[in-house]
């Protein structure tokens, strides 16, 4: 009942998603919050607005959470028929080239994340997105295309293109996959952070050991990751 239930229209893609809005926020206030943008898995695709609200969201919308770090939550959710990342569940092929254009749902996610900073009193150096396995490619491919829109990113089970490392070497990442996953390689993320660093990035990786592809489970119940997510500031 927190999340207002909303859909979003870009030319003619339609994107149904649900809206956190700080505790107490008054339209005519001055003060600006930040945005979290949360990409859900393959299971969350629909049209009804609701399947997407897993998987991690519900840690966000913890009265605790709340408190602590007020802020705007964007949940989309993708068509039953399309995916973030054009990517299947078992990705096996070696590294990921980054597609020339983003998919219509990912591309509407970006257009969709200016339109709430143009209607709310965002701030724009805490963007902050984040996603898991088909939301963890996503993640990486949006900000591979637009990293400075952002202030941080948690990729979750997901991968992307090493060869985007040299423009993500200023972005606050952490990376988080298990080392047992049997859908999305565990190379995905070393890969990633290893470009990084090589490209001179300092970003963070956690991998559990003995996890398989639920690693978003114990990324967002640790009070630890929230609370560095919420550190970040763009350009810090």
């Amino acid at each position: 009942g927190l999340l207002d239930k909303l859909t979003f229209t870009r030319d003619k893609a339609s994107l149904p998603y649900r809206l956190l809005k700080p505790d107490g926020y008054d339209k005519d206030g001055k003060d600006h919050y930040p945005l979290v943008v949360f990409l859900h898995g393959t299971v969350g695709r629909g049209t009804d607005n609701q399947k997407q609200l897993r998987s991690g969201v519900e840690e966000f919308v913890k009265d605790a959470t709340r408190k602590k770090h007020p802020c705007f939550l964007a949940v989309p959710q993708c068509p039953p028929d399309k995916l973030w990342f054009n990517v299947g569940p078992n990705d096996t092929k070696g590294n990921l080239p980054l597609p020339k254009s983003p998919t219509e749902p990912a591309a509407t996610v970006l257009a969709l994340i200016d339109a709430l900073c143009n209607e709310y009193r965002i701030d724009k150096g805490c963007i902050y997105l984040t996603g898991l396995s088909m939301g963890g490619y996503g993640t990486w491919d949006l900000i591979s295309r637009r990293p400075e829109l952002f202030a941080a990113a948690i990729p979750v089970c997901g991968g992307g293109d090493p060869a985007q490392a040299e423009k993500l070497a200023k972005l606050s990442i952490w990376a988080f996959h298990g080392d047992a996953d049997p859908l999305v390689p565990v190379e995905r993320p070393r890969d990633m952070i290893a470009a990084i660093k090589k490209a001179g990035g300092n970003p963070k990786y956690t991998e559990y050991k003995g996890i398989g592809h639920d690693a978003w489970t114990p990324t967002y119940r640790d009070n630890t990751v929230l609370d560095w997510l919420f550190e970040q500031k763009k350009g810090k």
